[in-house]
């Protein structure tokens, strides 16, 4: 073990001579000072990892010795000992971030504890997720070779999301390389599960898992109908699994989840066709000839989901909700501010629907912006960031309000997004689309094996601009570059976020219920 170097204040020191003694003989380094001035500065002057600071020191009070040792370093841990269990010097304390709080008298292995608590707690806690992945490994490997249905893949999926989060925290390296080439074989086979599928899926809805189009008549009308009180049903656009599950706690500081479910996103997962299929309630194709009028086309111009409002309204008179009802699309900071500040005004309403597009701009940002690029590097920078924002914005506010006023909440999302690192050659004309994950038009060129093919568009009830149109998907972490000027956009666009196409990440797509704490 490296040399742990321990400060200990406290005007009788001479009496836990023992407990330095124990200290000592485990390996660590301890300095004693009786008085509160001389812990203050020791620190300094010499580097200690931890301090032990008694709360009831003459002249320089425990608690004024704290604030002076974190105004001259904020970083270094203070465990507060003291012989009061008074609620209010406990607040104090702990206002003041220390560490730990521990009661006297205390023995030896409290203070062990303690300092295991604070400096070892991540390499106990590293050993413990490599561990505990390692057993875990070959149990996910030989359900990957098993077939699976969609509930299967849905767990198994949750299931790696959990142990990329608990090896984020860790420093293993290797098991962290081990666990990507996993994940990647996961999607290696649920692409395969999903070319296998997704088709019957469409045309046979009896024998198909929840996908994006159902979700208002089977689970949010039906969660509408359960409840007396008003629902806001929040759409973060882009947001996968895995930042839902960054974001949880933070959320549950004012709501308790209900209930958690993965669902499916039709393809293409693009903001286009998902989204636009959860307010319709309707496949692409129908949409397109029911609403002839508001459906845009890939070669059209202007805002392809411009219309969701008159969508969402068409499909509660469908399903004969007479409601009061509000439908608000935030894009930019100032608008979020806006709906925060008037919140209060949409209380009455049976069913709020607020589409939330801050992750979805990130995700483009992070293609096209060089600070970005560096700020969300990898999956784990991704979350990082998007729980930054999240904890800054103004949704965090709202969400609040909503609590308060007694809003039961379902938090979900249109698609999700990969970081591609996989370069795909395809050739189109002039008219086909600008997506990296799928595209669309007549006499495409590519490779089958690399894509997830669908030549007629009517089986995926997808709209087609003409008799010829077909549709392919990148799978797994792949992008479609064109020949011209190929090592140019293979650099510019590897490692960057995407949408469009099929892989866990992007398909399996959180649907959770709340309710207000």
């Amino acid at each position: 073990m490296n040399e742990v170097k321990i400060l200990w204040a406290d005007d009788e020191i001479d009496l836990l001579r023992p407990h330095v003694i124990f200290l000592e003989q485990k390996g660590y380094l301890v300095t004693t000072v009786n008085n509160g001035g001389e812990a203050a500065d020791l620190v300094e002057s010499e580097f200690f990892d931890i301090v032990f600071l008694d709360e009831n020191m003459p002249g320089l009070s425990g608690l004024e010795t704290l604030q002076r040792i974190k105004k001259i370093d904020d970083t270094v841990p203070v465990v507060m000992i003291t012989k009061s269990e008074e609620e209010s010097i406990m607040e104090e304390a702990i206002g003041s971030k220390i560490a730990d709080y521990l009661i006297k008298p205390v023995n030896p292995n409290q203070i062990l504890m303690s300092l295991k608590k604070n400096l070892d707690q991540k390499r106990i806690r590293s050993e413990k997720t490599t561990s505990g992945y390692q057993q875990q490994f070959r149990e996910i490997s030989m359900q990957l070779m098993d077939r699976m249905d969609f509930v299967q893949w849905s767990e198994l999926y949750k299931k790696l999301t959990f142990w990329g989060l608990e090896l984020q925290a860790s420093d293993d390296e290797a098991m962290s390389e081990i666990y990507k080439t996993q994940k990647a074989e996961a999607n290696f086979q649920f692409a395969r599960y999903i070319s296998q599928n997704y088709l019957h899926w469409l045309n046979k809805p009896d024998e198909a898992p929840l996908m994006s189009h159902r979700l208002f008549p089977d689970r949010i009308i039906p969660f509408m109908k359960n409840s007396i009180k008003p629902v806001l049903v929040l759409v973060i656009d882009n947001l996968r699994y895995d930042q839902w599950k960054v974001l949880q706690p933070r959320i549950s500081e004012f709501y308790r989840v209900e209930s958690e479910e993965v669902f499916c996103s039709i393809l293409p997962t693009a903001t286009h066709y998902a989204r636009n299929a959860i307010f319709a309630g309707m496949l692409p194709s129908d949409i397109a000839k029911n609403f002839p009028r508001l459906w845009k086309d890939e070669e059209d111009d202007g805002g392809k989901n411009m219309h969701e409002a008159e969508f969402l309204e068409d499909q509660l008179k469908r399903l004969r909700q007479d409601v009061k009802w509000s439908y608000h699309k935030i894009t930019n900071l100032n608008a979020g501010k806006k709906l925060a500040e008037n919140f209060h005004e949409l209380s009455h309403n049976k069913l709020n629907v607020i589409v939330y597009n801050f992750v979805d701009m990130l995700s483009h940002a992070r293609t096209d912006m060089e600070v970005i690029k560096e700020l969300a590097d990898d999956d784990a920078a991704y979350r990082s960031l998007t729980q930054s924002w999240f904890d800054h914005s103004p949704l965090l506010d709202i969400l609040k309000q909503a609590s308060e006023s007694g809003q039961e909440l379902v938090i979900t999302t249109d698609h999700g997004t990969i970081r591609v690192e996989s370069p795909v050659k395809i050739v189109g004309d002039k008219n086909t689309n600008s997506n990296l994950r799928y595209k669309t038009g007549k006499n495409l060129n590519y490779t089958v094996k690399d894509v997830f093919e669908v030549k007629d568009p009517d089986e995926a009830f997808l709209p087609k601009s003409n008799v010829s149109s077909s549709f392919v998907f990148a799978m797994q972490d792949s992008y479609f570059v064109y020949p011209n000027n190929y090592n140019h956009f293979v650099n510019f666009y590897r490692n960057t976020f995407q949408h469009g196409g099929v892989s866990l990440e992007e398909m399996l797509i959180p649907f959770i219920t709340l309710q207000p704490k």
